[in-house]
């Protein structure tokens, strides 16, 4: 493992860290917002499903535009240093609000900072690793990405309990990881030269489009059903605190989360470079059907935390993956409005899953929420048993 991270290029590295960076500052934030949404806020249930659906569907529509914005400037960096750098500046929204206003304000800056980054950076990481190291590239930047949504947490627990719950305060410390991020994003990251082209065509063109094939095409499909089955986690946290965990330790549930899906990421993506990619989808989706059980079942012990240890072990199974088999079937040059169009379905498909999540929450119970994740999650298990021959490896 050593001998194979020792190869992974510099910037890919870098791109790691700033990933986690930003990600320490989001997760702080993040991790206490559904809290402070329902108990400081007095906002619904159903509306705090709509606001995390709106805000994570707005990030990933606009991948498909930065995307094919990448593709056609030639350039990925600049792209994502406006991402980041948007993300940065809607930091201080959160400590600021006093109402539902200010919060969807922030979460649709914050969240419109990730969409025009997210395809720009993927498309740049697969730029820049070498081919048969894809899968750990991916899994590399994904597990600091990781670390960072673990880091996150663990500081609002320890600052929830150092200033009496006083969720204001935390969310100003959120601001300077996001900022130092950015900062490491210019001066860190090397953009490797493109080949120069004579004329540069529209990339969401009909021609071009025609050149995206059925085996694209089918990644994108089978991603947006996995998406459906996989709501926001902010549900996750509600459902903690339903249990009865205090406030100032809910972010223990993305804390734990995340330590799973840190500390298995990069072995799962260098898996990825030697296995069937649909054989370890699928077995990621069974565990996801697996977290949803114990979830539905349970709000606190034993089988709630190992429903969360499972959440993080397959997202650790599985992002990383969908990332590469999209990089394995777009073709270079579309690289960005292939990871453009992905998001998109998967924009579409979140925006559902957690607005259906709420309404199912607040209209029958928490378990029936965690039971509709399991009915999307076979279907998407379905897809791949059915998968026709030659689709994708």
């Amino acid at each position: 493992m050593t001998a194979s991270l020792r190869k992974i290029p510099a910037s890919i590295w870098a791109l790691g860290f700033v990933s986690l960076l930003m990600d320490v500052s989001s997760e702080l934030i993040h991790s206490l917002l559904p809290v402070f949404m329902v108990t400081t806020l007095g906002i619904s249930m159903f509306v705090v499903g709509l606001i995390e659906g709106a805000a994570e569907a707005t990030a990933l529509i606009i991948k498909v535009f930065s995307g094919a914005l990448s593709d056609y400037w030639g350039k990925r960096k600049p792209l994502a240093v406006l991402g980041y750098g948007l993300g940065a500046f809607s930091k201080p929204l959160f400590a600021l609000a006093t109402s539902g206003g200010w919060i969807i304000t922030a979460r649709l800056a914050d969240r419109v900072g990730k969409g025009i980054r997210g395809a720009p950076r993927d498309a740049l990481v697969a730029d820049i690793a070498p081919p048969e190291l894809r899968g750990a590239a991916f899994g590399l930047r994904q597990s600091l990405d990781t670390v960072g949504a673990f880091l996150g947490p663990t500081l609002a627990v320890a600052f929830m309990l150092l200033w009496n719950d006083n969720f204001r305060a935390v969310f100003w410390v959120a601001t300077v990881p996001a900022f130092m991020c950015v900062a490491l994003l210019v001066w860190g990251v090397k953009e490797p030269d493109q080949p120069i082209t004579t004329k540069r065509s529209n990339p969401i063109s009909r021609a071009n489009l025609a050149r995206l094939s059925p085996a694209y095409w089918w990644v994108v499909g089978v991603g947006a059903i996995f998406t459906l089955a996989r709501f926001s986690e902010a549900f996750l946290v509600l459902r903690a605190q339903q249990g009865g965990l205090a406030l100032a330790w809910t972010p223990l549930v993305l804390i734990g989360m995340n330590f799973v899906y840190a500390s298995c990421a990069y072995p799962f993506g260098k898996l990825a470079d030697k296995v069937r990619h649909t054989s370890l989808l699928g077995w990621g989706l069974l565990l996801l059907i697996g977290a949803d059980s114990l979830l539905a079942y349970s709000n606190s012990g034993v089988v709630f935390w190992a429903g969360v240890a499972l959440w993080g072990l397959h997202m650790a199974m599985t992002q990383g993956l969908l990332a590469a088999m999209v990089a394995d079937t777009a073709p270079t040059d579309l690289r960005g409005t292939g990871y453009g169009f992905f998001n998109l379905l998967s924009g579409v498909a979140m925006l559902i899953a957690s607005g259906l999540a709420g309404w199912l929450w607040q209209g029958w119970g928490a378990s029936f929420t965690f039971v509709a994740g399991i009915g999307f999650a076979a279907l998407a298990l379905l897809l791949l048993v059915l998968q026709p021959r030659g689709l994708a490896r």
